[in-house]
């Protein structure tokens, strides 16, 4: 029922990530609750997973109030600002197949005032689209990668970059490929050292898994140090 909906708008004070909307499984009813509560609160919201019949089943004043991006399945409701400056996430995906998930993550960062700089296609089939960016990937502090299939990637950039890599398995792939178990199992399972995975076709999640570092680090840096004796 609707009016069991409850949104948590004092999440970015405790974790420095918005509430968002997942909305698949919700009725267009639920969602423009949530639009409704956040109009009364006065916060921008972010509105994932809202495909376009979702989007029609809106009343035409709330779809006109919605920043809708169909590559991400993404709607922004109230007042916010596109990031400038210069990204410090790199979102990489093996194929373009991937992309729907990358757009998700890059639209997630976006919404907390992060640019990222997204490179499609360079998945293991073709090493050398892989190995000719290394170079430039290894700039980036954070860079979630983005694979189905049997998600080699993951361990490949494992071994090139020393940032933090945060692998997100699709559900792209044949067979075997099991909607994205086995991508998963490969993130898991990787040899390369320090690699860390969200669930499968959650751009979402790994864009908030970025924001958490990068906020613990923009926190620290701005911290100075306590004076005291010398030992």
């Amino acid at each position: 029922m609707t009016n069991e909906l409850r949104m948590d708008f004092g999440r970015m004070a405790r974790v420095g990530i918005t509430e968002a909307v997942l909305c698949a499984g919700k009725t267009a009813a639920q969602i423009a609750v949530a639009m409704d509560q956040a109009r009364a609160n006065g916060t921008p919201l972010l509105l994932t997973r809202l495909d376009s019949d979702a989007l029609a089943g809106l009343d035409s004043e709330q779809r006109g109030a919605i920043d809708y991006d169909a590559p991400s399945a993404t709607g922004i409701f109230g007042d916010w600002k596109a990031p400038g400056g210069s990204p410090r996430v790199a979102i990489v995906t093996a194929g373009s197949s991937d992309l729907g998930v990358a757009h998700e993550a890059a639209r997630t960062l976006s919404f907390h005032g992060h640019a990222s700089h997204l490179i499609g296609d360079i998945g293991v089939a073709g090493l050398w689209r892989l190995l000719e960016r290394q170079d430039e990937l290894r700039d980036y502090p954070v860079i979630i990668a983005i694979a189905g299939m049997d998600g080699a990637l993951f361990s490949v950039l494992g071994g090139l970059i020393g940032g933090l890599l945060i692998a997100v398995p699709t559900s792209t792939g044949y067979g075997a490929a099991r909607g994205g178990e086995t991508s998963l199992h490969s993130a898991l399972a990787s040899c390369a050292a320090g690699v860390v995975a969200v669930n499968i076709d959650n751009g979402y999640g790994a864009a908030c898994a970025a924001l958490r570092a990068l906020n613990m680090y923009d926190t620290h840096s701005l911290t100075t140090p306590t004076e005291g004796n010398t030992p």
